[in-house]
């Protein structure tokens, strides 16, 4: 498995999951009478990114990681609408590029120094970068999004943030 086996298509399956947690938000606020778009800017502490900004993190986690392994600039940030729609639609169109790429455009990278833009000066090898910091980095951002949901009262579990599991007899 290479760097890309590892990384990109996991990614892509948890953000695969982001329209669940959205159905059972509209759900609730549904059945509780109130604007799912609330929720949207939920955060569980005050200093701590809310719902939609934690989406907009695991995002661009993705795309900011298959760049900079092939040696390109990473995308630009962006603001993401604190709506239902916009969510989707950005999740979507994120599955789309993701499904675009290719392990082999990954192939023999692993020692690839990635600079971290928030220690100048300082990079960490490919499969570091990986191991260490993108995917630690996106599950936080992914864990956080799904507790705030979970935190004001959305019935969500872990099988929503799993996904369905590619099961096989025994």
């Amino acid at each position: 498995m290479n760097l890309f086996d590892i990384s990109i298509p996991h990614m892509s399956r948890t953000l695969g999951q982001v329209p669940v947690w959205l159905d059972k938000a509209q759900a609730h606020a549904d059945q509780r009478k109130f604007d799912v778009n609330v929720l949207l800017t939920a955060r569980l502490a005050p200093d701590q990114w809310h719902f939609t900004r934690q989406i907009q993190a695991i995002v661009l986690a993705p795309l900011r990681l298959a760049n900079l392994l092939r040696g390109q600039a990473p995308p630009d940030l962006f603001e993401l609408e604190p709506t239902i729609a916009a969510v989707r639609a950005c999740v979507a169109e994120t599955r789309e590029k993701l499904d675009k790429l290719r392990s082999e455009e990954f192939a023999g990278i692993e020692g690839r120094v990635i600079p971290l833009p928030f220690l100048p000066g300082k990079g960490l090898e490919a499969s570091d970068f990986v191991q260490q910091f993108a995917l630690p980095n996106f599950h936080f951002h992914a864990v956080t999004a799904y507790s705030i949901l979970r935190h004001n009262g959305v019935d969500v579990g872990k099988p929503d943030f799993l996904a369905p599991l590619s099961l096989r007899d025994l």
